[in-house]
């Protein structure tokens, strides 16, 4: 069993930045894909980030190309989310999600494990 625990969410002016951090209890931690989701209310949960076992690749929800990076750090356990250039869009709830066999890190039911979530909030 994993434990995930987000951190880092808030509220936020339009245009401002915020980094979430999701840290995991697995000893293994380096063996797991580990995704951002994000959920608004009354919306579907939707794909932000996701990068592999290999750290050289990660993928981006099209919302937020170029705006968000994810990056993981195995001595640590934890996956970060850098978040900028945010808009009230970005408004939701964001989740930490972590896979043992993610063949298609954009796909919800690949992850096995998730966080409680973290509130981000961008005002206008």
């Amino acid at each position: 069993q994993v434990q995930l625990v987000e951190s880092g969410g808030g509220l936020v002016q339009a245009g401002g930045s915020l980094r979430l951090s999701c840290t995991a209890s697995a000893r293994t931690f380096s063996r797991y894909a580990m995704g951002w989701f994000r959920q608004a209310p009354g919306k579907e949960r939707d794909f932000v980030a996701a990068i592999r076992v290999n750290i050289g690749r990660s993928y981006y929800g099209d919302a937020v190309k170029g705006r968000f990076t994810i990056s993981r750090d195995n001595a640590k356990n934890t996956v970060y989310l850098q978040m900028n250039s945010l808009k009230p869009e970005d408004t939701a709830v964001y989740y930490c999600a972590a896979g043992d066999a993610v063949r298609i890190a954009t796909m919800i039911r690949e992850y096995d494990y998730w966080g409680q979530g973290t509130q981000v909030t961008v005002s206008s």
